[in-house]
């Protein structure tokens, strides 16, 4: 599903965000990413889906070597990708139901295809009685909702989240990382970045730690290359 073969990344000559990473991610995984701020979670999440290039290594995607695709063709990529920030990125100006149908709607989806497919994904995350609300309207943490089921909406094979509850109380936490073992139940590839030790304790799953941009394997169902 998703693999790295030896790949650098640096922002500036002579250091690096990271390092030699060589690792593999299989299909319908749900995985940590996890390590001290700095250590090039983000910056690993950015290269799968292609917003920053490796300054050297190779990347597959669905078998795709993302580094040949070309721009015009990127959105072929990114479709299949669902990304959840830390910030939650909504439109203040836009309904809960008009931030998740953003993705349809520059796919040119049909209105009523985006209709069932919003509700359908509503009622996933818990917000369907939320829907005519707008963001500054509702919760931390159901804004973190409305990001998620944005992310779904478009039915992608990956789902991408970086820090999705660090601006979350603990319960709020717990609430969010559960939707994501839901989503991860059908089929997803799921990764989450995070430094939470407590929810890491709480969520066994295959973990994979960056130390100032060095990959190290740790956590259950450790994966060989």
């Amino acid at each position: 599903m998703i693999e790295f073969y030896h790949v650098f990344k640096q922002y500036v000559k002579d250091q690096y965000a990271l390092y030699d990473i060589s690792l593999s991610i299989q299909k319908g995984e749900f995985i940590f990413l996890t390590g001290a701020s700095g250590a090039g979670k983000s910056t690993l999440l950015k290269l799968i889906f292609k917003e920053e290039l490796p300054s050297k290594g190779q990347i597959l995607v669905n078998s795709n070597n993302i580094n040949l695709i070309p721009q015009k063709e990127l959105y072929l990529l990114r479709r299949n990708i669902g990304i959840v920030f830390q910030d939650f990125k909504l439109l203040a100006n836009r309904t809960v139901y008009e931030n998740v149908a953003i993705p349809l709607v520059v796919r040119g989806e049909r209105k009523s295809a985006i209709d069932k497919m919003v509700v359908k994904v509503l009622a996933q995350v818990g917000l369907s009685h939320r829907k005519n609300y707008f963001p500054t309207h509702i919760s931390g943490g159901e804004q973190q909702r409305v990001a998620i089921a944005r992310a779904i909406v478009g039915n992608p094979k990956i789902v991408i989240a970086d820090e999705p509850t660090g601006n979350l109380d603990t319960e709020l936490s717990i609430e969010i990382f559960k939707i994501f073992e839901k989503i991860n139940a059908n089929g997803i590839t799921t990764i989450i970045a995070t430094h939470d030790r407590h929810l890491l304790n709480m969520f066994p799953k295959r973990t994979l730690r960056l130390d100032q941009g060095k990959y190290t394997p740790s956590g259950p169902a450790e994966a060989t290359l």
